[in-house]
């Protein structure tokens, strides 16, 4: 199925165009796989761009955002290792980056957003041979339960998704760059490693300083290197892995490191030096530091301008772990709530924020949204009856879509953006009698446009309801007239049987799906 939903506003230059295409055959209904926006709005004057300003972890300190190219962002995130379902950890992290991303666009940035998949590594090969199959079957199924997972949250899709397996020449390349710069060697177990402390600036995102850091508490010991702070660059082939997690190379046969490979795959679709490399705060070090060291050494110039990191995801105020039984898949919670409350539940923390699950919480982010379904369904029925004259909502159409900016502009704030649209539902209920309708359809536009660049508000749509409904409809309002509220009852049931829900008004009789 697939729905479409297009608002137009001539007078404040509006345009908004969201394509939800649902899954099929996944046994999940209104599972959309993909969700299109396309945003050109106020928000993308250049005075407005010039007003972003996001933290940037390299700095330490909140910047206005200057992007390389004008009007242009290049963008990489650190995406899932693909072996098990996504989790509300993995949909934390894919959540905060598009709504930066659609935020970005809003503005009207051209935007290239590349978010990798892991495709191999010690975690996959071992769970590949647990399950007796082949490593990219495992692959290629989980690949297809996190796109129907992101889809149903409303996570748009990159512009470019590589898989590691796909550059792994690449990754060969950079590392004999490396090797010829004097900061990759071979050890006598066939590895080839990065020499950490010949890396001048290695620790500058992280704040760790080498001499603090102890062999064995976050890096690896193994006697085949000259350091134990140094990492794996390329793995040798071991006798007991399949065929397929093994490439020839001139270090023998093996397999990238996970660290060269975001260096190898972000170089390649966004160039050398780009805008904005993102990822979980789990990142940041060693992996995002080690990035670092790789690229700035083979290509002699900075890695990324600005770096950002979401927070963590916390479970009843505990680290999410199997061994806590605190471990929750998106789909485990969907299963109770539906994808769209949990979408909700990740805006309610700004992004750097940590955030803590709780059914609470999870219920009453359910209940907000229902407020937002019921607001904008209130909207379509007061523009349909529109017999007011009054023009005031306008002015809190230009006042919510200010608040909102600010709330966005100030390091993506979306619990700032949410109480703006919140103020906005509560000005809609009480002015919108009064109303004309050229005023409510600015609301509704309006409406449409602030929430639609958080992602809300996806499974909304449009239904006329059907011929025998609107009779039934009909014949209850005269039942009512007559005062024959027995027949009125029972007519009622017989509208809410056929799905649809018939609610009194002062403009008459009021229809929604059910």
């Amino acid at each position: 199925m697939r729905y479409c939903l297009r608002f137009k506003d001539r007078q404040f230059g509006l345009f908004i165009v969201h394509n939800i295409v649902f899954a099929k055959n996944t046994g999940m209904s209104k599972c959309p796989l993909q969700s299109k926006i396309t945003v050109y709005s106020f928000f993308n004057s250049k005075s407005k761009m010039d007003s972003l300003q996001i933290y940037n972890s390299l700095t330490r300190s909140k910047q206005v955002f200057k992007p390389i190219e004008p009007g242009k962002v290049r963008m990489y995130v650190c995406g899932m290792t693909i072996y098990d379902y996504c989790h509300i950890g993995h949909a934390r992290m894919m959540m905060s980056f598009d709504v930066v991303y659609r935020w970005l666009k809003a503005l009207g940035y051209q935007v290239t957003y590349v978010r990798n998949i892991t495709d191999i590594d010690d975690k996959i090969i071992n769970r590949a041979g647990e399950n007796g199959e082949t490593i990219s079957s495992l692959t290629e199924r989980f690949t297809r339960y996190m796109h129907e997972d992101t889809g149903a949250l409303g996570i748009l899709p990159p512009d470019h998704e590589p898989r590691a397996t796909e550059y792994v020449p690449e990754m060969l390349e950079l590392i004999g760059k490396l090797e010829k710069n004097g900061l990759a060697y071979q050890s006598e177990d066939g590895d080839v490693n990065y020499s950490v402390r010949d890396f001048e600036g290695y620790g500058k995102l992280s704040g760790k300083s080498l001499d603090d850091l102890r062999a064995g508490e976050r890096v690896d010991v193994n006697t085949g290197k000259r350091d134990p702070l140094d990492f794996v660059l390329w793995k040798s082939a071991k006798p007991t892995e399949p065929d397929e997690a093994k490439w020839p190379s001139k270090w023998g046969a093996g397999r990238p490191g996970w660290h060269i490979e975001c260096s190898a795959m972000s170089s390649k679709l966004l160039g050398d030096h780009f805008d904005i490399h993102g990822g979980g705060a789990d990142l940041q070090f060693p992996h995002h530091e080690n990035e670092i060291a790789q690229s700035e050494c083979a290509n002699g110039c900075t890695f990324s301008h600005y770096w950002m990191h979401n927070g963590f995801l916390n479970i009843n105020n505990q680290k999410m772990s199997k061994s806590a039984n605190n471990f929750f898949t998106v789909r485990e919670i969907a299963d109770k709530y539906g994808y769209e409350p949990i979408r909700y539940f990740m805006l309610t923390a700004g992004y750097r924020m940590p955030l803590n699950y709780t059914v609470d919480l999870i219920e009453s982010c359910k209940n907000s949204l229902e407020r937002l379904y019921t607001c904008r369904d209130n909207l379509d029925f007061a523009i349909r009856n529109a017999h007011g004259t009054d023009t005031a909502l306008t002015e809190k159409c230009e006042e919510a879509r200010k608040k909102f900016k600010t709330a966005m502009d100030d390091d993506l704030n979306t619990p700032d953006a949410l109480a703006a649209i919140f103020e906005f539902v509560k000005d809609i209920n009480t002015m919108s009698d009064a109303a004309d309708k050229a005023t409510l359809e600015k609301a509704a536009a309006t409406f449409d446009e602030l929430t639609g660049v958080l992602g809300l508000m996806y499974n909304r749509k449009a239904e006329e309801a059907p011929d025998e409904v609107k009779q039934l409809v009909e014949e209850r309002a005269a039942a009512k007239k007559a005062k024959d509220f027995a027949r009125a009852d029972a007519l009622r049931a017989k509208i809410t049987e056929l799905g649809w829900n018939v609610m009194d008004t002062a403009k008459g009789p009021q229809l929604t799906k059910l």
